[in-house]
């Protein structure tokens, strides 16, 4: 069972659509949100799941620019902050101000802090507090959770 269908048991339907109960600026049913979102980005992003390690894109992107949220389309992380983790999934070491939020997963028999967009709730993926400097924290992100803008000149 996900863990966002036994959640909404306890606390009603409004949380599988992230709805106002919720507090975040953009709301859709899970309808809407099936409709707008691709099959996987809709997964992980609203039922929190995982996508497969090393089949993100965005995992190969090198170039300068901006890391959105795939459902609201909010700046997440600046590619200034991208690293590579060997971990398969897009890393960054800090996101940008305002952009996300985290709260604890207890999930897979383990406490994790799970890491959402805070604009329309959207599940990214997880932190860690074993990055790089300067922060010392891995922001491991769902690729599919997630769109590249690159900078323009």
């Amino acid at each position: 069972m996900r863990r966002r269908h036994f959640l909404a048991g306890l606390m009603g339907s409004a949380f599988l659509g992230t709805g106002p109960a919720l507090g975040f600026e953009v709301t859709k049913s899970d309808v809407e949100w099936k409709t707008l979102l691709s099959p996987a980005a809709y997964n992980v992003l609203r039922h929190q799941d995982t996508e497969a390690p090393f089949t993100s894109p965005l995992n190969n992107e090198h170039r300068k620019g901006i890391f959105a949220c795939a459902g609201c389309g909010l700046d997440l992380y600046s590619s200034d902050t991208k690293f590579d983790s060997g971990t398969g999934w897009p890393s960054f070491y800090r996101p940008l101000p305002n952009a996300v939020g985290t709260s604890k997963d207890h999930s897979l028999f383990m406490e994790r802090v799970e890491v959402h967009c805070r604009r329309c709730g959207g599940h990214l993926g997880h932190v860690f507090d074993d990055g790089p400097k300067p922060t010392g924290l891995r922001y491991c992100m769902n690729g599919v959770a997630m769109v590249f803008k690159p900078a323009t000149a």
